[in-house]
């Protein structure tokens, strides 16, 4: 059956296919792709991204995941950066729901897991209020391989409790309504996704609500990929070691980052597995 091929373009902004539908109605994954490395994959992750015929996926989602799919499955990129998105969220909703309406299997692959700050609810109510079939496949979040490669696990016996993960962004560049003096308590794990740009507000929030200056803290740009990075620090620093990185990046504060490697300090070795599962 013949489809066109949809443009990502501001004058045809929702994806309808035409044509006769093969059945009744198809399904939509949100699929967690992982923080970038293939082969923390999942298998579940990696079977339904090898059934798909059409993948709506991230701008952080690498070229070696997005070669698992089938060669004839479409690849619709709805990449958000700050500030400038490909497409609104709305739009990406509407879209999920038409394609599997057309009786397409749809993959919305996403980076880390689809629930962790990654507007993957927002997308499952879309797929439930339109009667659309919708699983779910978690992915390894970033946190869990940035901090398992810089050996400073998120929670120790002796030095985390606890572990908080929370956003450094607020909707409409708003400072977020977190609790700060929760925050700032001793020998817990505190972990901020897109935090770079507000990294000096999140330190001096911390600091004046009683968390110490000199507490470990670890910055990682592109966790678990090549061209990873870490910078050990403190929680006083972080907004200078924020400054260093330029790509996708996290910051982690806690006594256990007191245990954290930066970049270069180890050499691991990694064996390589070839992914076939079918």
């Amino acid at each position: 059956m013949p489809h066109r091929k949809p443009k990502n373009e501001s004058g045809q902004r929702l994806v309808v296919l035409g044509g006769a539908r093969r059945r009744a109605t198809g399904a939509v994954w949100l699929v967690g792709a992982g923080p970038g490395d293939p082969e923390l994959l999942t298998l579940k992750a990696l079977k339904a991204l090898q059934s798909a015929e059409v993948v709506v996926h991230d701008g952080l989602v690498t070229g070696e995941i997005l070669d698992l799919a089938p060669a004839s499955a479409r690849r619709i990129s709805v990449a958000k950066r700050k500030s400038r998105h490909s497409y609104a969220q709305d739009e990406i909703n509407r879209m999920l729901v038409a394609f599997a309406q057309e009786g397409l299997n749809v993959v919305r692959l996403k980076g880390g897991d689809p629930f962790i700050f990654g507007r993957g609810g927002e997308e499952l109510e879309a797929c439930r209020e339109a009667g659309v079939e919708c699983h779910v496949v978690p992915g390894v979040t970033a946190a869990l391989a940035a901090s398992a490669n810089a050996g400073a696990p998120l929670t120790h016996r002796g030095s985390a409790q606890a572990v908080t993960f929370v956003t450094g962004h607020a909707a409409a560049g708003a400072e977020p309504d977190l609790d700060w003096e929760s925050l700032a308590k001793a020998n817990q794990t505190v972990v901020i996704y897109m935090g770079v740009s507000t990294a000096a507000g999140i330190a001096a929030r911390l600091i004046g609500a009683g968390r110490a200056g000199s507490t470990p803290a670890l910055v990682i740009e592109n966790a678990s990929r090549a061209d990873e990075r870490r910078i050990v620090t403190t929680l006083a620093e972080l907004p200078a070691a924020a400054e260093q990185v330029a790509g996708p990046a996290l910051l982690i504060v806690g006594e256990a980052m007191a245990l954290a490697q930066a970049s270069g300090d180890t050499a691991v070795f990694e064996p390589k597995l070839e992914l076939r599962v079918k």
